[in-house]
């Protein structure tokens, strides 16, 4: 008898779509329930779009976006958003950049207005390049190289899974390509990729749709018309022979080992997808997810274990390709080889008994709780349908996620469990090296 599937009903999230003459997308999503908005331009380019010897430039170019623009200062960003009372920021991820402000109702215009004006054009000298660089240098610093398990997995494993360099390489970038960079570089980065037709507006909240619409095309009307780049290929193929690596962490306390199986085209065959999406939540999330009961409560051979889909945990904003991944911490002494032999046994008794009455309905309703959650606020809404749009160019997806998730079949995470095999598998294992 099939498992039980929580029944969970589409979001109806009113939205409206148009395009300027110039190429760029617009997504309105208006909710009048609270004086406030949230405004999101994402461009698509990202970490993979970096050319060899210009890592970490896509991250870089994020920061340089804040260094002031077409008619204003260095820092004029920063004051007209907080002295409106709002927040900002912006992320860097494998498949776009998107910058972000959450703002009372009225400030509008203001947000339209700034991320117009850096659209036009960041003030991209070399005094602003060379502070950056600075900025971005302390910024690997602090996370990955002077931290416990720094970059782990999310920078140790795509090298070891992947083999070309837009998939395989460092995102936040090697010092000599930091340092080598140019304002010239940074001048052909924008004219390439800070296209009009390679961006996406959303504005989320308390807005009327009329008004908004003429303030948009007021402010970037007139930004000029640059299409969209072709997009590159990032195609490679299936693992047909598990791959491992290890290496030493100098200030890791304990051991840990991640592991990532490729999974289907998370936009050209998102029906065959979505089961892996599951799957991971069905084996790591809650203490009665399978992992964590076998491998933390039962056999205590770790003590975490995590698991999501994309490198950087973003499994309905990223392209191909991209994979499952499972992460886990050890105590003193672990071993990590015991530890992949039992996630195996734990993905074959899954393939082949299925799962336990109400785990599915229960880590279904989980998920459609989280989705909810995190979008519930107008800045997660607007930043979640940009890059619908944009990848998609479907942004009304983002209400019917949690029903589409609650639609997964028992058989099909049985399926997605079965296709991760020990010969797909890519690990990398770290060896503590900070250990009193």
């Amino acid at each position: 008898m099939p498992t039980r599937r929580a029944k969970i009903p589409a979001t109806r999230y009113p939205v409206e779509r148009f395009t300027l003459d110039n190429g760029l997308r617009v997504v309105l999503a208006p909710d009048r329930s609270a004086p406030v908005i949230g405004v999101a331009v994402v461009y698509d380019v990202g970490i993979r779009s970096e050319p060899e010897g210009r890592s970490g430039f896509a991250h870089l170019f994020e920061h340089l976006m804040f260094q002031g623009s077409e008619n204003l200062e260095k820092l004029a960003h920063f004051r007209h958003v907080q002295g409106a009372g709002g927040t900002f920021n912006g992320s860097t991820h494998l498949d776009y950049t998107d910058y972000f402000e959450t703002l009372p109702s009225n400030a509008l215009e203001r947000a339209l207005f700034l991320e117009a004006d850096r659209m036009r054009g960041p003030r991209l000298t070399e005094e602003n390049l060379r502070n950056q660089v600075d900025v971005v240098k302390e910024e690997i610093r602090v996370n990955v190289l002077n931290r416990p398990y720094g970059g782990f997995p999310w920078l140790a494993l795509p090298p070891v899974m992947f083999d070309t360099f837009p998939n395989a390489h460092d995102g936040y970038g090697s010092f000599d390509d930091l340092e080598s960079a140019t304002v010239a570089d940074a001048a052909d980065f924008f004219r390439r990729y800070y296209a009009s037709g390679n961006a996406v507006l959303s504005v989320s909240g308390d807005i009327d749709t009329a008004e908004a619409t003429e303030l948009i095309e007021r402010h970037f009307g007139d930004v000029p018309a640059r299409p969209a780049p072709a997009r590159p290929d990032f195609a490679e193929p299936q693992l047909t022979a598990e791959r491992r690596s290890a290496y030493t962490d100098k200030l890791a306390p304990l051991p840990a080992v991640a592991s990532a199986w490729r999974v289907p085209d998370p936009i050209g065959d998102f029906a065959a997808y979505l089961p892996y999406v599951v799957l991971a939540e069905v084996l790591t999330d809650g203490d009665a997810s399978r992992l964590v009961e076998r491998l933390v409560h039962r056999d205590r051979a770790v003590t975490s274990v995590g698991g999501y889909l994309g490198f950087m945990g973003d499994p309905f904003d990223v392209r191909d390709p991209t994979a499952l991944l499972l992460q886990s911490h050890l105590p003193p002494g672990g071993d990590v080889d015991k530890v992949l032999r039992t996630v195996d046994e734990e993905l074959d008794r899954l393939a082949t008994d299925g799962l336990g009455d109400g785990e599915l309905a229960r880590t279904q309703a989980r998920m459609a709780t989280h989705l909810l959650r995190e979008t519930d606020a107008v800045l997660g809404r607007a930043l979640r349908m940009a890059v619908l749009e944009q990848q998609r160019g479907e942004p009304e997806l983002l209400g019917e996620l949690p029903r589409l998730v609650g639609e997964v079949t028992d058989e099909q995470v049985r399926a997605a469990a079965a296709a991760l095999r020990p010969e797909c598998r890519a690990s990398v294992e770290v060896i503590p090296g900070g250990a009193r």
